[in-house]
This record gives C-alpha cells, sequence and structure tokens, in this order.
C-alpha cells in the first residue's frame, strides 16, 4: 500500500525531490532546448480552448498524484505552449553536465516573430532557473543579500549606458509598470503632499505623449487616478514619431484649460512602427516648461549597446526617467525591466515608502540602506538581475552589441528581399527591427484603384494568421494603423535567426495566400 501513496507523502524525502528534478530538467532539454528550437518542429500545437483544458486536466483536486503524473503535466504544459526561443550553439551554456551532454541545437529556430521577444539566452536561463530555485525576494539585504548587490550593479551598468554617472532604479515587473511608476514619480515631486491627501490636493493635471505611444501610459493615468482625459495625444509625423511643436502647442492648449503640465512620455521604438521620437527637441520643450521627461525605451533602449545605431536615442541622457526592457532585444528572457532615474534625492523611497516595521527595521546590524524593498508599491519582488548579469557577464557588451548589429542587418536583408518579391509591400522603410507589410494575394494584384481594394486587403492578414497558427509553421503579429488596414508587423529580434529563416517567411506566406 506504501507504494501507492501520492507525492505528498514524499514531504521531506531529498532522494525523491532530487530524483524528481532531475527529471523536470530533463523534460526541459527534451522539449524546450532539443525539440523547441528546432525548425522541423511546429511554433504552437493548436488546441480549441475547450479541447486543451480538457488535454491539461487543469482542475485542482484534494488528493495528491504520483510523480510520474507530474512529470506528463509538465510535459503536457510544454507541448500545448508556444514555442517562443530560438537557439544558437550551446556549447558553454552553463547548465551543467544534462545540457553538455545534449546535442547541440540547431542554428534555425520556432519561427516566433509574433511579439517583441522571441529567442533566448542559455544563461539568462541558467540564472532563471537559479533563481526560482532559490525561491527568494528582492525587499531585504538579510534575505537576498547577492541579489541586492547585484541588482544596483545592473542598474548601474545600464545608468551608464543612458549616460548618467548617477542615479536610482529599479527592475518592475514589466515596462507597463515601469511608466506608471515615472508617472507617479513626476506627480509626487511635483505635489508630495498627494501621497498624504491623495487627489484632493492636486489640481486638474495634464501629461503628455503621442499617438504611437504605448497603451500604458493611459492604463497608468487611469490606475492612478488622474483619469485617461490628463493624457494630451500629440501628434506624430508620417514616420510615427512625437512632432515637437505639437508638444509645444498641446501644452499651451493644456494650460488655457486650467491643466497643470507635468510630465512628457516620450518614446524610443514604438510598438508597431518602430519609430524613436526626437529627444533632444522633446528635452528642449520640457526644459523651456519645466516638465518630467519619462522615456519608454522599454523595446528601444538596447539600441543604446550598439555604437552604429545608438544615435536613435540621441538625447536620452537628458530624460528624468527611462523605461528599458532588456527580456526584449538582449533576450533576458521574460520578465527583466528596468526603470533608472536620474534622480539622486531618493525619491523613489519618499514617493513609496512606508517604513514597516516588521521587515524594514531601522535598528538592524547592516546598513539598512540596503533594504531596497521600500522603494516600490511591491512587497515580495522577484529577481530580475541575475539572469541579465549572468548573460552579460558570459557574453560581455561586445556580444550583446553584436546581437543588436546583428538584428539591424537582417531586418535590412528582409526589406531587400521583400522589394524583390511580387504580392509584398511595405508600409514604409523601417529605422529599427520593426518590419511593416502588407502581403497582396494573386487575387488583388494590380487592382489598386479597385473601391474596395483597401477593404479587401485589410482582411488578408487575418486569414494568413489562422491558417499559419492552425499550421504551427510561424506567428506574425499584424494589425491596423491609422488609415491603414491589417498589415504585418514583422519583429527581427531572435539573434538565432538568419537569411534563411527571412526566406522562409515569405516563402510560407506565399504558400499560405496563393489561393486567395
Amino acid at each position: 500500500m506504501a507504494d501507492s501513496k501520492p507525492l505528498c507523502s514524499r514531504d521531506g524525502d531529498p532522494m525523491a525531490a532530487e530524483a524528481l528534478l532531475r527529471d523536470v530538467f530533463g523534460i526541459i532539454v527534451d522539449e524546450v532546448i532539443r525539440k523547441g528550437t528546432s525548425a522541423s518542429e511546429k511554433v504552437c500545437e493548436w488546441k480549441e480552448p475547450e479541447e486543451l483544458k480538457q488535454l491539461l486536466d487543469l482542475e485542482l483536486r484534494n488528493q495528491g498524484e504520483a510523480s510520474e503524473q507530474i512529470l506528463a503535466r509538465c510535459r503536457a504544459v510544454v507541448r500545448y505552449s508556444v514555442k517562443t526561443c530560438g537557439c544558437g550553439a550551446a556549447g558553454g551554456s552553463g547548465l551543467g553536465a544534462a545540457w553538455r551532454s545534449a546535442p547541440a541545437p540547431s542554428p534555425g529556430h520556432p519561427r516566433f516573430f509574433n511579439q517583441l521577444f522571441s529567442g533566448w539566452d542559455p544563461h539568462a536561463l541558467a540564472g532563471r532557473i537559479v533563481t526560482e530555485s532559490l525561491n527568494t525576494s528582492q525587499y531585504t539585504y538579510e534575505i537576498a543579500p547577492v541579489f541586492v548587490l547585484m541588482e544596483e550593479e545592473v542598474l548601474k551598468k545600464l545608468r551608464a549606458l543612458v549616460g548618467w554617472s548617477s542615479g536610482d532604479g529599479v527592475f518592475c515587473p514589466g515596462g507597463s509598470i515601469s511608466n506608471m511608476y515615472a508617472v507617479n514619480l513626476a506627480r509626487y515631486q511635483r505635489y508630495p503632499d498627494c501621497k498624504q491627501r491623495g487627489l484632493r490636493a492636486l489640481p486638474p493635471l495634464a501629461l503628455f505623449t503621442s499617438k504611437e505611444c504605448h497603451y500604458s501610459i493611459k492604463k497608468g493615468a487611469a490606475f492612478l487616478g488622474l483619469g485617461t482625459d490628463s493624457v494630451r495625444v500629440v501628434k506624430t509625423d508620417e514616420r510615427g514619431k512625437m512632432i515637437p511643436e505639437d508638444l509645444e502647442r498641446q501644452i499651451g492648449l493644456a494650460e488655457a484649460e486650467g491643466a497643470v503640465p507635468f510630465l512628457v512620455s516620450a518614446t524610443s521604438g514604438t510598438t508597431v512602427l518602430g519609430a524613436f521620437d526626437p529627444l533632444e527637441a522633446i528635452a528642449d520643450v520640457c526644459q523651456r516648461h519645466g516638465l518630467w521627461l519619462h522615456v519608454d525605451a522599454a523595446w528601444g533602449g538596447s539600441v543604446l549597446l550598439s555604437q552604429t545605431h545608438r544615435h536613435l536615442l540621441d538625447g536620452i541622457q537628458r530624460a528624468d526617467s527611462v523605461a528599458w526592457n532588456p527580456h526584449k532585444l538582449l533576450t533576458a528572457g521574460l520578465q527583466c525591466s528596468a526603470l533608472l532615474l536620474r534622480d539622486t534625492s531618493n525619491l523613489l523611497r519618499r514617493c513609496h515608502g512606508s517604513q514597516a516595521s516588521y521587515l524594514f527595521q531601522q535598528d538592524k546590524f547592516y546598513d539598512v540602506a540596503l533594504d531596497t524593498g521600500d522603494k516600490v508599491v511591491q512587497c515580495g519582488r522577484r529577481v530580475d538581475c541575475l539572469k541579465l548579469w549572468l548573460m552579460w557577464k558570459a557574453q560581455g557588451g561586445q556580444g550583446l552589441e553584436r546581437r543588436v548589429d546583428q538584428a539591424f542587418a537582417l531586418a535590412w536583408y528582409l526589406v531587400e528581399e521583400l522589394k524583390k518579391r511580387e504580392g509584398f509591400e511595405l508600409v514604409m522603410e523601417p529605422e529599427f527591427v520593426n518590419v511593416c507589410f502588407w502581403f497582396v494575394p494573386p487575387s488583388l494584384r494590380g487592382k489598386q484603384k479597385c473601391p474596395d481594394y483597401s477593404e479587401r486587403l485589410a482582411k488578408v492578414a487575418p486569414v494568413l494568421k489562422e491558417r499559419m497558427v492552425k499550421a504551427g509553421s510561424m506567428m506574425i503579429g499584424y494589425q491596423p494603423h491609422g488609415t491603414r488596414g491589417n498589415f504585418f508587423r514583422m519583429v527581427v529580434a531572435n539573434p538565432a535567426l538568419t537569411r534563411a529563416d527571412m526566406d522562409f517567411l515569405l516563402n510560407e506566406l506565399e504558400r499560405l495566400g496563393q489561393d486567395l
């Protein structure tokens, strides 16, 4: 009878725990590293929601399950998850004997182009495994001594790339939260009484961002009680860049209406077109009006590593705050999102701190300034610095710079190949690694002057998206944009991508759309 007892009866058995972890890691090597990085495998195993519920058996029951069943569930979770990774050579990965004994994954990839993150880095993955295993929280030095020190070192490095020799910062659970923190900090700096007295301490406020901004700016305004009406939308040019002259005009309009301008959020790497706002000119406007300048560089911040392309962010050193997500272009792994501040007055702690006496005691035996948890709204906070630190240690700044430059080079290759093929039309020449284009099926070629051409073309991308997802061959995002109907946004970010992958993408779209 003892052998039939569920897993929970083995609590305290170190041999059983070790065996289970080895088996789980074996599943990771087999399903994620080998199969999940092979171009011969599917990007996703598509199932309808109800069918997937049955396959995964999501119900939580009172009775525990045996190890074999738990492992089967781990394998099923991986199997039916979208394969967002790609992989280069695995040598020197540092993930131990199990990895080193596995055959090197193909330099191909599973062709996931759907989001602004894709691919992976083995050293970052090693860091994530270690972090999850240690299961600590990044709020006090006493329980996370290594990571408190490491986080500050990593943030210092990122600030230096922005152009600051001092400052502050914190890792946040996503770029949206980084943007919200920036708005909250700018408001607190202008009206510190609002921390105690709330919205009644505030006049009507106005913040400014472009119509190409990330949606988290409006969400943040709503969440912080400012209301979405407080967000004044600035016009952009034909490339999606904020127009500084219209920013100036909008500030004047807001003041004339009785609102108090306090923040401008510029964008370095917009979500769809990959546009970079003119930061120098925007900083001039902010300086004249005494406004906080926040730069949402969640997507484009990693361009700072490239000597060739960092000019796209000229002027970022004049910002008061910067959001930067290394989990995107640098492939540090979800999630790795930094909020960087030029401020040296401990603004983060003054704005968010609550001095909880059971956690942030002031009579500890070490320097309590090392207890960084009171800088943030969260209490428990996961460790997000190790994966980036470990990857940087392994790759070096030069290796990461090559990763960024390679993405640009492949994006330009794709653009040139698009131009050579009938049935592909660029939305515009890209300046970043977002390549936006239409696939024009055979039935619509040469019919641009037909009155319903745009309407019919807008229906093509959703059909092709459904076909590629259900075939499992690849995954690309699409969207409308202003007056433009649906078009594809190809994100060239995965460091494992090759020219052959770009060719495959075009060939596959032609194959999937040949009957349209």
